[in-house]
């Protein structure tokens, strides 16, 4: 079901005739999925990163694996799936829990994407692989903090953050590339800013019933930094930044998602029941622009 004998720049699931067939030697215990509203319960805005939460449907084959306070996604199809994000290391025990609750196992997940390689949304990465054994699928500047664990010299954050495990990088995706199930094509958005390597993801999931909704996973695109950093003295990084967020504008965008649950609302749209409407994408990049501009301005009046 999985593509593990493909080439770098073939995308996963495209010949899955080539891989062995998957092992399933035992049954899983019963599907434990909960209703939006439910997971709302359990969880509140801004929560811990690495507090449990149950999985939920969002739509059609896209499903939320991850903890209260980070998101992960999973993309299901039955030749394998498509998981966005880790979680930190701990959380990746979560996520994969999530998984079997769902019904599925982990050597089902077929393709590993991220949104920006941060250790609170990819530190998990390393565990997943072992476990599952998917392609490690990541934007070309995202691959060598991926493969040594050690963030990038141009994040505005570097130097903050703890390394992570390593994990190898099977393939590079670019701006507007894909990564495919039976079930769904995820296009990648190079969204730099809060990272180099961050990307968004954009795909469309149909229900039974045939209703299909655009799903956009944006990522997190806060323009936050170390102590001494300046936007402002790296135009060609600020160029991409803005690049990113009109990228977001122009998305088809019926759903939003974001690494952190609570950037876009997501709690409170989970407890009324539908992950539909609420915050777009252009009020998501807007928020952000705003934001950035009002950065330069602080940066400016220093």
């Amino acid at each position: 079901m999985s593509a593990r004998c493909l080439p770098a720049l073939t995308l996963p699931l495209a010949l899955a005739a080539c891989a062995p067939p998957i092992q399933t030697p035992d049954p899983l215990p019963p599907r434990e999925i909960v209703t939006p509203q439910q997971w709302a319960q359990q969880c509140t805005d801004w929560d811990e990163w690495d507090k449990p939460a149950p999985p939920y449907r969002i739509h059609g084959s896209t499903y939320y694996v991850g903890t209260c306070g980070i998101a992960a996604i999973l993309v299901a199809g039955d030749g394998g799936h498509i998981l966005i994000d880790s979680g930190t290391e701990a959380g990746a025990d979560v996520v994969l829990d999530n998984v079997g609750k769902l019904g599925f196992r982990p050597n089902e997940i077929a393709s590993l994407l991220h949104s920006h390689e941060h250790f609170d949304h990819t530190g998990g990465h390393a565990l997943v692989r072992r476990e599952s054994g998917a392609h490690v699928v990541a934007s070309p500047q995202a691959a060598p903090v991926l493969r040594t664990g050690e963030d990038d010299p141009a994040d505005p954050q570097h130097g903050l953050h703890d390394a992570m495990e390593p994990v190898p990088v099977d393939v590079i995706v670019r701006d507007g590339e894909t990564v495919r199930s039976e079930s769904a094509t995820l296009t990648a958005i190079a969204t730099p800013g809060h990272t180099p390597g961050a990307l968004s993801w954009a795909w469309q999931s149909c229900d039974e019933a045939g209703d299909c909704l655009s799903i956009v996973y944006a990522d997190s695109l806060s323009p936050i930094s170390r102590k001494g950093y300046r936007f402002g003295d790296h135009p060609e990084y600020l160029e991409g930044f803005r690049a990113g967020l009109e990228k977001l504008r122009a998305v088809d965008c019926d759903i939003l998602l974001t690494p952190h649950p609570s950037a876009s609302d997501m709690v409170t749209r989970a407890a009324a029941g539908s992950m539909v409407g609420g915050m777009s994408c252009v009020d998501y990049a807007d928020a952000v622009e705003a934001r950035l501009d009002a950065r330069l301005v602080e940066e400016a009046g220093d």
